[in-house]
């Protein structure tokens, strides 16, 4: 054991010293704001500082990434405005330059006339004209009129609505934010078409693809891309080897021939969880009915069958609403749990237990109704922008709740870690076999607690590349890393107390499991930044590690194979039938949405074309809920099989389960995989802006493709509300038998 914990600590510390060493460098090297951009020939101020950075505060109030992206980050419905804006200068310039010297428009110029005039685009935008001295930024007077141009159409947009982007009327009226928010469009534009200072690439790495501009994948992407496939083969036979030679090497066990935990005398802290569950199936049915709608908003716009629900209801409001609850029910399913299993590993009954629960359910309640009332009215600009930022909507993708929401939840966590970690700490007192395997769920329930607060490290008025840097250790390293090695050793913890894994035994493979992961998983981090810009370090390493991630996922296989056993063991497991049928789902969702889907996105190559398109809503349907949403509900079946000694009705659990199944793949199959595939070829056939643009969205094939993810949203929601159904009955079940006691 001694070697795993000093080959653990190792892969932490030297993963979290290579992701800190990238973080400087993303201070250090990040698109400069400059104080001024001023037109070159005339001296004139086009925007200032203050412009850029209020423009980015109006862009956040609006929704943010919820209101088409920045960068490829962000929803799929309106354009990336970062391509959109770039693709735009670009033509208005080239037709410009046609009609001064030709009297036509560009694509009606011979091949060499359009050879001249593209050279002359590509000088003037990718030269950079940033005076590191003075920190003003110099632009030509033709680039002024495109941005002047780009202004008056933006500004359109975002005040009088746009239909085919979810927009709704009147979403920004204020002339003076309609500027700023230009100002803060320009400056990511300019970004990712101007090439760093003495490099021959952009600050984002020549993303997006634009052919009019030359921006086109790097050497550096490419070479890392390559590297990264050839790392994936090298480890997945190396991990194949090991787990061959070691997978039956595990301490043997005699299996007990009844339930050990049939009789299960629950205490008051177990009974006051139960409501949770409630709560949480509440929370469930609500994120898929705001799902159907913002499906619904792709097709029709503003409308959700006729009625023009955007008034009360805009796009950028239920895709908000949506995500954010995803995150909610998921995360508060699994801090349900590891309350619920506390008193089990301690063995006791702790103090002022039951008041610390109620106090993080309130709590709870008052975060979730509190931060989805103030991104209604921030959305609305209803609240000033500092205010905005503090209880109304921050605008980023899965961290959108206002800043105090973000400090409330922490003060909770920060509770939850004391409620749960004092059992764990009182277990590894008795220093019996299980000391290992509490020790690294210890390590895990420290680590969610801690690392939420990477969400709190950037202010109001930071930039986007260091926004994004921190972000991404919030919603990898806090959800997809240490989340996930707690849930190991959760399952492995019941099947311990199940008696059908030896305390030894689950000790060391759930120390090993936490370790391959992490190995890829935290430097992983780096592959969501890219191209956003970061320095090339984030692809170098990013491509590496992350391939390293999709290792372990390739031996789920085993994992099924295994679980499915358990069945034939003996009889009284079936009683635990459904919760090793979910957690066998979430090994296959693990190999296929985190595993295939996600290495899809994953290499450089790839996610220089499809980042932000409908393949990365296939990754993100198909792990966050095939892992963690049905790993969420598998717990909340095990936690309820323990207080409930009632024989089930297997009639809602079995439909729940293969309804919810089929659904997910049918709205993979049909819809998004399709129209992702369709943008995919666009992007690298015509370039990024393309595969975003409307007339693509809009056209009768992708329309088609789009109606029919109606087939399976349909069968997935029947799924939800069987498993709703049968989550609430038995919770109010439990709730009553504790209180007839």
């Amino acid at each position: 054991m001694k070697k795993i914990w000093t080959l653990f600590i190792a892969v932490v510390t030297l993963s979290f010293a290579a992701l800190v060493w990238v973080g400087t460098e993303v201070y250090q090297t990040q698109p400069p704001i400059p104080e001024t951009v001023k037109v070159l020939e005339t001296m004139e101020v086009v925007y200032t500082k203050e412009d850029i950075q209020t423009g980015q505060n109006v862009w956040e109030s609006i929704g943010g990434m919820e209101v088409g992206s920045i960068w490829g980050h962000g929803s799929y419905v309106a354009p990336d405005w970062t391509a959109d804006w770039i693709h735009r200068e670009a033509v208005f310039m080239l037709n410009a330059w046609a009609k001064e010297d030709f009297n036509l428009g560009y694509d009606d110029l011979r091949v060499e006339e359009k050879a001249a005039l593209k050279a002359r685009l590509v000088k003037d935008i990718k030269t950079n004209n940033f005076d590191v001295g003075s920190n003003e930024l110099f632009i030509s007077q033709k680039r002024h009129l495109a941005i002047q141009d780009n202004s008056r159409h933006y500004s359109k947009i975002f005040s009088e609505g746009h239909e085919q982007y979810a927009i709704q009327k009147g979403a920004l009226t204020d002339v003076k934010k309609l500027e700023q928010l230009n100002a803060f469009l320009f400056w990511t534009s300019w970004a990712a078409s101007t090439n760093r200072l003495g490099k021959d690439y952009t600050y984002t790495s020549n993303w997006p693809h634009e052919p009019l501009i030359n921006n086109t994948i790097t050497p550096d992407s490419q070479i890392w891309s390559g590297f990264s496939v050839v790392l994936l083969l090298l480890f997945i036979g190396i991990l194949t080897y090991y787990y061959v030679r070691n997978h039956e090497k595990g301490e043997a066990l005699t299996h007990p021939e009844k339930d050990p935990i049939k009789n299960l005398i629950l205490v008051k802290s177990q009974k006051a969880v139960l409501k949770y569950f409630i709560i949480i199936s509440i929370l469930i049915g609500l994120q898929i009915v705001l799902g159907i709608i913002t499906a619904h908003y792709t097709v029709e716009g503003q409308a959700f069958f006729g009625y023009d629900l955007s008034r009360i209801l805009p796009y950028s409001i239920t895709r908000t609403w949506h995500t954010q609850l995803a995150v909610f029910w998921i995360a508060a399913t699994w801090l349900a749990t590891g309350l619920f299993l506390a008193p089990l590993i301690s063995g006791k009954e702790m103090k002022y237990q039951v008041l610390g629960i109620n106090f993080i359910f309130l709590a709870l309640l008052v975060i979730v109704l509190g931060s989805m009332l103030g991104e209604w009215l921030g959305v609305h600009q209803l609240l000033d922008l500092t205010t905005n930022f503090f209880f109304g909507h921050q605008g980023y993708e899965y961290m959108d709740l206002g800043r105090f929401w973000q400090i409330f939840l922490a003060i909770g966590l920060v509770l939850w870690v004391i409620l749960v970690g004092r059992h764990v700490v009182h277990g590894i007192r008795k220093r019996d076999d299980s000391k290992n395997l509490l020790i690294i769920l210890l390590v895990s329930v420290v680590a969610i607690g801690m690392f939420f607060f990477s969400g709190l490290m950037y202010g109001e008025n930071s930039s986007l590349p260091v926004i994004n840097y921190w972000r991404w250790w919030l919603v990898h390293l806090w959800v997809e890393g240490f989340f996930e090695v707690f849930a190991t050793v959760i399952i492995a913890f019941i099947f311990l107390k199940m008696k059908i894994l030896s305390a030894k035994t689950a000790g060391k493979a759930s120390i090993a499991s936490a370790t391959i992961f992490l190995a890829g998983g935290i430097i992983g981090t780096l592959h969501h930044l890219y191209f956003s810009g970061t320095p090339v370090q984030a692809i170098a390493l990013g491509a590496t590690f992350s391939a390293l991630e999709v290792v372990p996922l390739t031996l789920m296989g085993f994992e099924i194979r295994e679980n499915w056993n358990l069945l034939k063991e003996n009889q009284w497991i079936q009683r635990y039938k459904w919760p090793i049928y979910f957690f066998i789902a979430v090994a296959f969702w693990n190999m296929v949405g985190a595993g295939v889907f996600g290495f899809l996105i994953n290499p450089p190559i790839a996610l220089y074309y499809i980042q932000g398109l409908n393949t990365t809503s296939v990754h993100a349907h198909t792990a966050l809920f095939g892992v963690y949403g049905l790993l969420g509900m598998g717990f909340i079946i095990v936690c309820l099989r323990f207080a409930s000694k009632r024989e089930w009705n297997d009639m809602k659990l079995k439909r729940a389960f293969w309804f919810l199944n089929i659904g997910l793949i049918a709205m993979v199959v049909l819809s998004l995989l399709p129209v992702g595939i369709i943008q995919a070829y666009t992007s690298i056939t015509k370039g990024y802006s393309f595969a975003r643009d409307a007339e693509l969205l809009y056209s009768p094939t992708v329309q088609t493709l789009k109606w029919l993810r109606i087939v399976g949203d349909t069968i997935f929601s029947i799924g939800i509300f069987y498993f709703c159904w049968f989550t609430i009955t038995e919770t109010i079940h439990c709730i009553r038998k504790k209180f007839n006691k």
